[in-house]
């Protein structure tokens, strides 16, 4: 199951679309905490919102900058202590004020100009953040290198406000790691309830987004990275097509398979985001099709075999189906699983452990050697193995060790594993549904409720697994998720998955889906299930139960 959960895996304005749902609010919507950590004013809001806020000079970007680092001064450094920041922009606050300066002169560089956001920290920023990856041989690793993405965002005139703890390595250095853990950021608590999974590897970029700590953030996914994260977290976030969001300095799990997205709390912020990130579409507007009846008349695949065995979430996707046809959705079930071939899911894993040793090895190479001292993986294993009381306290790193084993990229076993997979989840997988059932796109749960975190044993899943995000991340075709609301507090989402470059589209549904739903929960800092009352009088004895 590891290998399929890799991230780079396996107050004061009204906030339209933003409220949580009151339906079943004895479920969804629980008591709150004694302290209220909820973001308020124009914090609370949206990245539309932000944007909106600016342009009417409602705020500044040097006041919004200030209160977003108040508020991680509050609730991320202390208070629930979310630990999903690892490091901050140090010149953040000039930064605004420069644009500031700008807007007041009438010079605006785009739709993102003076909006902060949040990068996770496996994406280079030439500002002086070291890019970590969560790691203590990077912990100085400052590149003064931006990332195409991150060129693309500056463009527009958004703010590197910081980066996002993320699970080390992207979740790729153990086999019984602990998702959002990190040796520089320690563990990235969910915001929902504190003591639950934020799921990985993108787990700090989902907890930021959430609490409300930026406008946006960026996340990373190989398999599962982006959605899962979402998904526990209660936000929208989007994995493009594998190649529209360059990779280049972002440190590298799989060429095949990595691609960054957007991670935002609507989405419309998350196509506003791909349009300054998809630097290799820059004639697409990914906003354009953004309207509340994008899925009239539209055929969509119903994943029936994908939906999983929890009761809680077969609920919310059943509601979630009754608002696709009030949409204007025509649903068709599809209830067959394609087959795959023979040692599929080794294939799979090992195409991730070849692509990482090859992709590792360049990416090391690449740095300084003042700061990194590792230039190889098979020096990075040495260098945990001497620093074993930081990096191998909770786990070991037998996922670098299994990688350093494997064969080039020329070797035939690589190449038969490549072709087998990448055919069984396009032509063979995605692309036969969507053309057998004549659909335009497929929709599954995106994921279980999450688990408590667990140090002793590290992850533990449950055996079925909703959701199709595994054949999207290997055909590295589009896959968002939107909240379909929550079970006790915890957020579960809805995918979307589509064909390859049809991304635009993908976000369209994703949107038209969302506008007739808004099922988004607001965070309640509980700090554990205990918290809610009816929890907490259902395991005492009868006797002191109230």
């Amino acid at each position: 199951m590891k290998h399929l959960l890799l991230c780079a895996i396996a107050a004061g304005i009204s906030i339209s679309g933003c409220t949580p749902t009151t339906e079943n609010s004895e479920v969804t919507q629980p008591v709150l905490v004694e302290t209220d950590f909820r973001a308020t004013g124009i914090l609370a809001g949206s990245l539309p919102d932000v944007i909106e806020a600016l342009e009417s000079n409602q705020i500044s970007s040097q006041d919004l900058v200030t209160l977003y680092l108040e508020r991680i001064q509050k609730i991320d450094k202390n208070g629930p202590k979310l630990q999903s920041i690892i490091a901050l922009n140090p010149d953040a606050l000039t930064i605004a004020k420069q644009l500031d300066q700008m807007r007041a002169a009438g010079e605006i560089m785009g739709p993102l100009h003076g909006v902060p956001v949040l990068l996770k920290d496996n994406i280079e920023t030439k500002d002086l953040i070291a890019t970590t990856a969560g790691a203590f041989a990077l912990k100085d690793n400052i590149t003064g290198r931006d990332s195409p993405l991150v060129a693309g965002l500056r463009a527009q005139g958004a703010i590197i406000l910081g980066k996002t703890n993320l699970s080390q390595w992207a979740n790729f250095r153990s086999e019984g790691s602990m998702s959002g853990w990190s040796a520089l950021g320690g563990q990235v608590r969910n915001p929902h309830m504190l003591d639950r999974n934020p799921c990985g590897s993108s787990s700090g970029s989902g907890a930021a987004t959430a609490a409300s700590l930026a406008a946006a953030s960026v996340g990373t996914e190989t398999n599962g990275s982006i959605i899962c994260p979402s998904n526990a977290n209660g936000i929208v976030g989007f994995k493009p097509t594998v190649g529209i969001v360059p990779q280049q300095y972002i440190i590298p799990i799989s060429e095949s398979q990595d691609t960054a997205g957007p991670m935002t709390k609507t989405v419309m912020g998350a196509a506003l985001m791909m349009n300054a990130m998809a630097t290799t579409t820059p004639d697409t507007d990914y906003s354009a099709g953004l309207t509340k009846d994008a899925l009239k008349g539209v055929r969509v695949g119903v994943l029936n075999f994908a939906k999983g065995e929890s009761m809680p979430i077969l609920e919310h996707f059943k509601t979630a189906l009754m608002d696709l046809e009030a949409a204007g959705a025509i649903l068709v079930d599809i209830d067959k699983r394609p087959e795959t071939p023979k040692d599929f899911g080794k294939m799979g894993y090992d195409i991730l452990k070849y692509e990482f040793k090859h992709g590792l090895n360049a990416y090391l190479a690449s740095t300084s050697a003042e700061q990194v001292t590792p230039r190889t993986l098979e020096e990075l294993i040495a260098f945990n193995e001497a620093h074993s009381n930081i990096e191998l306290a909770l786990f070991d790193q037998s996922i670098f060790v299994a990688s350093q084993s494997m064969d080039s990229l020329d070797s035939e076993a690589y190449k038969t594993a490549i072709e087998t997979v990448q055919k069984s989840t396009r032509q063979e997988g995605i692309d036969t549904l969507l053309q057998e059932f004549e659909v335009q796109v497929l929709i599954a749960p995106s994921g279980p409720t999450v688990p408590r975190v667990d140090p002793i044993n590290g992850d533990v899943w449950p055996s079925s697994w909703p959701g199709f995000g595994g054949h999207a991340a290997q055909a590295g075709y589009p896959h968002a998720t939107v909240p379909m609301g929550g079970i006790h507090g915890i957020s579960v989402g809805l995918s979307f998955i589509g064909g390859k470059n049809t991304d635009a589209e993908i976000l369209s549904y994703a949107y038209g889906y969302e506008q007739h739903s808004l099922r988004r929960l607001e965070p309640q800092y509980h700090k554990d299930a205990e918290a809610l009352p009816f929890i907490a009088d259902a395991i005492k004895p009868y006797s002191e139960a109230k």
